[in-house]
């Protein structure tokens, strides 16, 4: 294949991919707006949204990266099935992505903490960080392996499918379920 097929290809692949992407973007931006009320009521917030956000590329862009390697070549099926690379890798997925989401709870309140600013407490940092952390983990493993799965079945590189749709899912449901996150934690305490 020639360069410049290469190049319409992965263009002609990614671009439905990022204009959905954008309207993700926009969508998740509106939720940060509503959200902003809730940024009295828990100082430190708007601290762990990027942080929240940018963790949620890093660890299910690496499950897509896995999950793309295995499927060229060919050590994955691309259907929902008990394989042992497949569910290594949704396993470690999923506790990275809890397991980091409390750590940018206590870490977001120790920096606040530390540098005099006012904070929410810390279990309710943490709990909003949880909550949001375990519904995002479960969104993305399904969703990303769901729409790369289809994907690749209907022909497309996962390779140009990954980053888009790791980004637009984090984003979306990290901030849906942050907004989520902070009204069970209303609640509760």
């Amino acid at each position: 294949m020639s360069v410049r097929r290469d190049f319409w290809s992965i263009y002609r692949e990614a671009l439905p991919v990022l204009v959905i992407a954008l309207g993700g973007g926009l969508f998740a931006g509106l939720v940060l707006e509503g959200m902003l009320e809730s940024v009295d009521r828990f100082p430190g917030l708007l601290v762990m949204v990027p942080v929240f956000l940018a963790t949620r590329g890093n660890v299910y862009g690496a499950l897509g990266g896995r999950i793309a390697s295995g499927l060229h070549q060919g050590l994955i099926d691309p259907r929902f099935e008990r394989s042992e690379r497949l569910v290594n890798a949704v396993l470690a997925s999923f506790i990275n992505g809890i397991g980091i989401s409390i750590v940018i709870g206590f870490i977001s309140w120790g920096a606040l903490t530390l540098l005099g600013r006012e904070s929410a407490a810390l279990v309710e940092l943490v709990g909003i960080m949880l909550i949001a952390g375990v519904l995002t983990s479960f969104v993305l493993i399904f969703g990303l392996l769901l729409l790369i799965f289809t994907g690749y079945k209907a022909g497309y590189d996962p390779d140009n499918l990954v980053g888009p749709i790791v980004t637009t899912l984090g984003d979306v449901f990290g901030m849906a379920f942050l907004f989520l996150a902070v009204i069970v934690i209303e609640v509760l305490i």
